[in-house]
């Protein structure tokens, strides 16, 4: 298709496979990173943790390691600038763990209790493993499990109900002829991002200025201004290049301690975390233990639908892992419970990973369905088909779109689903077993208000300008594409300018509205512009802009469930003398909205499907009874799946513009990996007749459970 510029035509952009804009720089180590930038008179932070789980710090000794080689100063409770303690953080009230060196409290391991600064980064390391700190330890309790004492509902998040409820729960599943009641556990995982978290502050003119890796410099400038009671326009935090996030990269302890050693040392100091470190420091997804009860009628209609899950949060700041949440938009009933419960224990405080809630929820919701679908003697794909919704289950309202069975139906040809033999433990090379399993994946589509300016320059060259964040998904690629498709011109002509708190408020890299929300304003930004190019006239030196701001326009959006939707499917062998599980092929199919760069998305699509692998068979973080403390904080001891682990995936897509964006967008950032645990779990399931229902599936469980044709035999 093309468009019209003058004379000139112009490709659409949009929809066309693209290179990423930032490609050949990221390959040849031209691209910067927060950890990479040098600045004069830079200093180096390294932290100092807790090593007990409760307690209180009863004295830093840091006279002995202020006198040790290269060291500028040791920041603690006693001589830390103080932040507000009014704080109330622009997502809500705020982990209390940025209020670092305040108080002497340690509610758990892993807790910031000095900062010490030097002229090298060795040389701060070798002090503040030298820096010896006393506590008054306490009791602590870190042993998280289903029905333990302490639990209790929440209010609720933003957005999201902790409890919903409609109809007489146990009536409906006294009256159902098929009944499923299971309990399904997931582990502690955390975010491993390539590129641990970094961080600058200094002092400029007046000024504070971040460098810092992170999923929204706007973000991280705002929750700065309000901990240090700063105007927000003398705040200044970028962020060009993040090497992943998935969650983890927020406002955390580093970015922090760095502003409080810039303002006391009035020079530049930068902040690294090691990799050790961020298993306390910057939030993990909590284990989950969910029970589920579905009834159904012979047919497999579902009249009773039953969602608990439980998670852990810490002591000091409550967060939920709204696990239950999924259930809510897949499937109806005649009455429906879904309730996500919390326990505070003595650990860090959680925080969004990749997919929250609904990651841990689907494996337990979709290895449910499967286990109805085998009780009904149904295809687990007519099963869904069976139970699909025409409105929001719970909350009635009408679905944007909705093509779900659309994934199914070109998923199960695509994958030969159709020459199943629906029977477990059947298929069988040598020593292997084979199984195949499928499951359903949504994931919510959303959009926040921002901000943008687009620039035409004299040279003929468009610059826009957005405080939008690329964490590795391509999204300024993207953007690049939907700027050029708006103005009508070739993407070459586009430069794209990313991630710089000065370029004005924009919406945070998360929860897959990204990409669609900085699409709108760039979108509205480059529609004024040619409006104004139109009335004639030569470009001054300094160029044309015009700004955007989507408030009004998003606020307008009616009413609607706004989500993508996808099916997963997955075939593995497990291997009877080992219990080794190998997963062979994954298909994804996606009803995610208008794919914006097909390159970048497929990769999108298929790193969040082989982070579903890992979290099937490989993640788990193991937490010490005895010390509070993990036993497995590296990369070593928590198995991330590596290339000798992935197999041949694919991912795809089915049409799916959403008709309430400007430019078709959904999000696609999330549900890749939503589903992908559970058609794993179904495969081992199909292929040894054992239901697996406590992740991740290791070869000892496996083992302990037996393999071959097992009925309700589960592990």
């Amino acid at each position: 298709m093309t468009t019209t510029t003058g004379t000139a035509a112009v490709t659409r952009a949009v929809g066309a496979a693209h290179t990423r804009v930032e490609g050949r720089d990221k390959v040849t180590g031209a691209a910067r990173y927060a950890g990479d930038l040098p600045f004069a008179e830079l200093a180096h932070g390294w932290l100092a943790l807790t090593t007990v789980a409760r307690g209180r710090v009863r004295a830093v000794e840091s006279a002995p390691v202020r006198a040790m080689p290269g060291v500028l100063t040791v920041l603690h409770q006693g001589n830390a600038p103080r932040v507000d303690a009014d704080y109330t953080g622009v997502l809500g009230r705020p982990d209390p763990i940025l209020e670092m060196f305040q108080h002497d409290r340690v509610p758990c391991v892993g807790w910031p209790v000095a900062l010490v600064v030097a002229e090298t980064p060795e040389q701060a390391r070798e002090a503040a493993e030298a820096l010896v700190v006393r506590y008054d330890e306490e009791p602590h309790d870190v042993d998280f499990f289903a029905g333990r004492p302490g639990t209790y509902t929440p209010e609720g998040s933003p957005g999201v109900q902790a409890e919903t409820e409609k109809g007489d729960l146990e009536a409906q599943l006294a009256a159902s002829a098929v009944v499923v009641d299971a309990s399904y556990t997931t582990p502690e995982e955390h975010h491993s991002p390539m590129e641990p978290h970094t961080a600058m502050a200094r002092w400029d003119g007046g000024r504070l200025e971040v460098v810092d890796s992170n999923q929204g410099s706007m973000w991280v400038a705002e929750e700065l201004a309000k901990l240090f009671s700063l105007d927000p326009a003398s705040v200044r935090v970028r962020s060009e290049h993040v090497g992943g996030a998935f969650g983890a990269k927020g406002l955390r302890p580093h970015q922090v301690a760095a502003v409080m050693a810039a303002t006391v040392l009035r020079r530049p100091v930068r902040v690294a975390l090691t990799r050790r470190q961020l298993f306390s420091l910057t939030g993990y997804r909590s284990p989950t233990a969910q029970r589920i009860r579905l009834g159904a009628d012979l047919d497999g209609r579902l009249r009773a639908f039953d969602h608990q899950a439980r998670s852990q949060t810490s002591t000091v700041h409550e967060f939920v892992e709204h696990s239950a949440a999924l259930g809510r938009v897949l499937y109806d009933a005649d009455a429906h419970h879904t309730v996500n419960r919390v326990v505070p224990l003595d650990v860090p405080t959680p925080t969004w990973m990749r997919a929250p809630g609904v990651a841990p929820g689907s494996f337990a919701l979709e290895s449910a369905l499967d286990e109805l679908a085998g009780k009904c003697g149904m295809d687990p794909i007519a099963l869904r088909t069976r139970n699909e919704p025409e409105s929001g289950p719970v909350s009635g309202l009408p679905f944007s779109s909705r093509n779900v069975l659309a994934c199914f139906e070109e998923g199960a040809r695509r994958f030969g689903w159709a020459e199943r033999d629906p029977r477990p433990g059947i298929r069988r090379q040598g020593r292997w077993l084979l199984g195949t399993g499928t499951a359903a994946a949504t994931y919510p589509s959303g959009v926040a208000p921002s901000t943008a300016a687009v620039t035409a320059e004299a040279d003929g060259t468009f610059t826009v300008r957005i405080t939008a964040a690329d964490v590795g998904t391509g999204a300024r690629t993207a953007l690049t594409l939907v700027a050029a498709d708006a103005l009508e011109v070739d993407p070459g002509r586009v430069r794209m300018r990313i991630a710089d708190s000065d370029f004005g408020p924009a919406v945070l890299a998360g929860g897959s509205m990204g990409t669609r929300s900085w699409a709108w304003a760039v979108t509205a930004a480059a529609t004024g512009l040619r409006e104004q190019l139109a009335l004639g006239g030569d470009i001054p030196p300094q160029g044309i802009t015009a700004r955007s701001d989507t408030t009004a326009a998003v606020g307008a959006l009616a009413k609607k469930e706004r989500h993508s939707f996808g099916a997963q499917f997955a075939e593995v062998t497990v291997d009877v003398t080992s219990g080794e599980v190998r997963v062979r092929r994954m298909l994804g199919i996606f009803a995610a909205g208008r794919i914006v760069n097909p390159l970048t998305a497929r990769s999108q699509f298929i790193g969040g499907m082989t982070w579903g692998l890992s979290m099937a068979l490989h993640e788990e973080a193991i937490r010490d009874q005895a010390s509070g403390a993990h036993v497995n904080a590296d990369l070593a001891g928590y198995h991330v799946a590596a290339h000798a682990d992935v197999p041949l995936i694919e991912a795809d897509w089915v049409d799916d513009p959403d008709p309430d964006d400007p430019v078709g967008i959904k999000g696609i950032g999330e549900i890749g990996i939503v589903g992908a645990a559970a058609a794993i779990a179904n495969a081992v399931w199909h292929a040894t007749g054992i239901r697996h229902r406590d992740l991740p599936i290791r070869p000892d469980r496996v083992l302990l459970a037996g393999t071959g044709p097992g009925g309700d035999r589960h592990a």
